[in-house]
């Protein structure tokens, strides 16, 4: 195990001692001593000694406020570091990368040793289709500034990873190396502003900037190579089958801080950003397409009348000229500044696309193939890939603000209260006016602002380009008339787009009802006619998870993919899944690679559409090598399911599935709902109301002011019991359920599905994770310093219950310890763990101070929120 992992510890070891050189510089000697001392008593209480363990929370306990402070950063800085490292052996050719790309590759043998016939793969790869939506959900802690010194040291250990190196250009790079980690330590961790939408939005966009303009070129490259290794096949230029799109700046669902203006505004700013690449990209071409051999095709974006000795320059410089032009143009627009439309301003990407394809065709066609599959080539891909519009936005809504301005708009027009009627009435109403061709708003209507503000939205729809808007999501999506209101609201703004309207099903009967409303709808001719045999439909998994927990979600969430497949089918329609995961396990987080193929069989067929949130978008997309990693990983996964589907699952493991799913969800929702002390507990046990001080994102941490856990995001509550190492919401539940069908003698059953069915395999790994991650001596510390005793029995039957799933899911998988097949990632969270534990004993610390004191210390207050940062970086999901 030391030898595998050499590369990811002695680089870990390495930037622990350049932060201590930093730290003792800056903070002293003995600053830095106590660090060391709390870190080798943190080892050692890892490793059992109990003695050490006693030492650490006694030396933890009598640090003063001042002390506490310079300690929390330490350990913050050591995990994001430890980070860093693991990201680097995940890239890295002598780490986890070795292999890594070659998943294609591995299919395509896996295919030609079955004999899959070659016309179906080709035309498995022509349909190819993954959309990742960027979306800002905050669980993304740290600042754009410390994640950017992270990526440059990664550099720096990408250049160190050589056996070559001479002396001189090794300490080059140690010099920079301890000159970033110096960066680090003085800089602030935590922001001291909540960002906006529009400061989420340029996140998103530098994430395009540093990463993916490099990162998908980079992917197509890779998977033309192995297509041309495995079947002498070129994958065509225009055929991009990865797309990206945007919640930042769309996603208004309980987030006030995002109006219409401010859509517009990120729209704005994207198109700008692109100008911006793009620009960069033609002044590469510019440079190096001196050639003077042309076809016609190519004289003719150039004056007819005129010679032209390097005429692909030519075109070059004459698109630079629109592009500039461009630039200008939205940036008057963005100043607010009335200016007309210069003639040459590119507004659709066909505009850019033609001349370079033109050039691109006339290089071949002149034998000069190697030049345009140079840089050229990756423009073209990224046209195709990202556009002029950079990013295509999603607008999200809750459907109660459409009933609440429908409401308003009918009893404006003195035809009742359309909240009150039936669902029967709100259709007829609905479909009547969609096929009417009079204006729907009263003249010079002034409504309320929540109202103005969704017919606002609708108004920016309309004039938003072509290709800038992808779909609007409706959250909380129960009956027919939430889709039809929506076309109702788009129609009365005069928008000619047609959108895709997205239901949202999150909750555990809004899953199980997917079928009934979806086949209603379809039962409409003019639904039916409108949709133009496509459908997109998205699938909640956070808030089905927090509503009815893991277990029961996830097999609900299958089960209603799959009768949505069959539905679709059935009506000759193309359906797409809109998979709205989150990064943790307990919102429908996983490793790419096994949730793609746990899926149910055809659930792919449309592709993949999937939510990348918060912090998984660094961890995913952050690195172009990672992000080509990444996407190879979707990319075969998704071949794989569409070409080797997995199994339909046996009538017996539906029936066990059922029966494991109702008890889940009862004992889940025992303790979540009927408890009476529940949420008392919660609140006291986690840092739970503390998180809503930390300045993550621009939306606010409750969906509604007051109420008790059903109000709360599914984010802070997962967030909330990380912290504390319980990792509650995604466990709760299955282990019982589990533990209920053995004692039923179904154990053989079990075994059988966990060795023969993708989708139960992948539960058992997600909970396995999540257990190794989890630490019950830990969280009773928790518990002792900061809740009432009468309440202790809680934890004491919570702990129990873990304690007993472990051991089940263990005798299922016929393992002596967790994660047995997955050694890396176990061997970065054993890796975490002695710098976590720190943090975790300093944040009890400063909550019980912090709570008896009323907030009064801005040091502790400074110190705690550090903790958080650090406990999150340290348990980031490692799949």
């Amino acid at each position: 195990m030391k030898t595998a992992y050499s590369l990811m510890t002695n680089n870990v070891n390495m930037l622990g001692t350049l932060l201590g050189d930093a730290i003792q510089r800056a903070a002293g000697k003995e600053t830095l001593e106590q660090v060391e001392n709390i870190r080798q008593l943190a080892k050692l209480s890892q490793q059992g000694d109990n003695n050490a363990h006693d030492k650490l929370l006694n030396l933890v306990r009598n640090l003063s406020n001042e002390e506490l402070l310079p300690i929390a950063r330490a350990f913050n800085q050591f995990l994001n570091l430890a980070n860093t490292a693991a990201d680097h052996y995940g890239i890295s050719p002598h780490g986890e990368a070795a292999s890594s790309p070659l998943k294609l590759t591995e299919l395509f043998n896996t295919l030609k040793s079955q004999n899959i016939n070659e016309d179906e793969i080709g035309k498995a790869i022509g349909k190819l289709s993954i959309e990742l939506v960027l979306t800002a959900h905050p669980t993304e802690i740290n600042r754009r500034t410390l994640i950017n010194t992270y990526t440059s040291i990664n550099s720096c250990l990408a250049q160190l990873d050589h056996d070559d190196l001479a002396d001189y250009e090794k300490d080059r790079i140690m010099r920079r190396l301890r000159q970033l980690v110096c960066q680090a330590w003085y800089t602030d961790e935590i922001r001291k502003n909540r960002p906006t939408p529009l400061d989420e939005a340029k996140w998103g966009f530098s994430v395009i900037e540093d990463s993916l303009w490099q990162g998908v070129p980079l992917f197509l490259r890779e998977f033309n190579d192995q297509l041309v290794d495995a079947f002498d096949k070129q994958l065509p230029v225009e055929h991009a089958p990865i797309k990206f799109t945007s919640w930042m700046g769309g996603d208004r669902d309980g987030n006030p801080n995002v109006t219409a203006n401010i859509t517009a505004k990120v729209m704005l700013q994207a198109r700008l950003k692109a100008i911006d690449l793009f620009l960069a990209d033609i002044q590469v071409l510019v440079r190096e397409l001196s050639m003077s051999e042309c076809t016609d095709e190519v004289l003719q974006y150039l004056d007819a009348n005129q010679e032209y000795a390097e005429p692909y320059r030519m075109v070059m410089k004459m698109l630079r000229t629109k592009l500039v032009s461009t630039h200008f143009y939205l940036t008057s627009l963005l100043n607010e500044e009335e200016l007309p439309a210069p003639t040459d301003v590119l507004i659709k990407n066909e505009q850019l696309w033609q001349p370079l394809y033109a050039c691109y065709n006339s290089l071949i066609a002149c034998g000069m193939s190697t030049i345009a599959h140079g840089p050229l080539l990756d423009t073209l891909r990224r046209i195709k890939s990202f556009g002029l519009q950079l990013t295509r936005l999603d607008i999200r809504q809750d459907s109660a603000l459409h009933t609440e301005a429908l409401n308003a708009l009918t009893q404006e027009l003195n035809i009742g209260s359309y909240a009150d009627w039936s669902e029967d009435e709100k259709q007829q109403f609905l479909l009547s006016e969609l096929a009417s061709n009079r204006p729907l708003l009263p003249y010079l209507w002034q409504p309320d602002e929540s109202v103005k503000e969704v017919f606002d939205t609708c108004k920016v729809i309309a004039k938003a380009g072509e290709e800038s808007i992808a779909a609007y999501v409706i959250s909380m999506a129960k009956k027919p008339s939430d889709i039809l209101a929506v076309y109702l609201l788009l129609k009365s703004t005069n928008c000619k787009k047609n959108i895709p309207v997205v239901p949202l099903f999150e909750t555990l009967d809004d899953l199980n009802n997917a079928k009934p409303v979806m086949q209603k709808l379809l039962d409409i001719a003019w639904y039916k006619n409108k949709i133009a045999g496509k459908q997109m439909v998205m699938i909640g998994y956070s808030d089905s998870a927090k509503d009815a927990g893991t277990l029961a979600a996830s097999w609900a969430q299958y089960r209603s993919q799959e009768e949505l497949v069959k539905l679709f089918a059935e009506n000759d329609i193309e359906l797409t899944l809109f998979h709205g995961r989150g990064g943790t396990i307990g919102r429908g987080g996983a490793p790419a690679h096994a949730a793609l193929l746990s899926q149910p069989p055809g659930s792919l067929k449309g592709g993949l559409r999937v939510t990348e949130q918060g912090e998984m978008i660094r961890f995913k997309l952050g690195l172009p090598e990672v992000a080509l990693s990444s996407l190879m990983l979707y990319a075969s996964a998704i071949l794989q399911a569409n070409l080797l589907p997995p199994p339909n699952p046996k009538q017996a493991w539906r029936e066990i599935m059922d029966e494991m799913s109702e008890k889940s969800c009862k004992c889940y929702r025992h303790y979540i709902r009927e408890e009476p002390q529940f949420v008392s507990y919660f609140r006291a046990v986690t840092p739970e109301i503390e998180l809503a001080r930390l300045p993550l994102g621009s939306r606010p941490q409750k969906r509604k002011s007051g109420g008790g856990i059903e109000s709360l995001r599914a984010i802070p509550w997962i967030f909330a019991w990380t912290q504390n190492r319980l990792m509650l919401p995604s466990w709760l539940g299955a282990g019982a359920a589990l533990q209920l069908a053995m004692t039923n003698g179904k154990e053989s059953l079990l075994k059988e599905m966990y060795h023969n069915w993708p989708f139960f395999n992948t539960r058992l790994g997600m909970l396995e994770m999540v257990y190794a991650k989890a630490d019950t001596n830990i969280y009773q510390h928790y518990e002792k310093r900061l809740v009432q005793q009468p309440m202790w029995y809680l934890g004491d039957e919570l702990c129990q219950m873990l304690k007993k799933d472990i051991e089940t899911v263990l005798q299922i998988t016929d393992d002596d310890s967790l994660m047995a097949d997955l050694p890396w990632i176990a061997e970065s969270v054993a890796l975490r763990n002695s710098y976590i534990e720190p943090l975790n004993l300093l944040q009890i610390e400063l909550l019980e101070r912090s709570r008896r004191n009323h907030d009064e210390d801005s040091t502790v207050e400074q110190a705690l929120m550090i903790t958080i940062s650090g406990i999150a970086a340290g348990m980031r999901n490692s799949g």
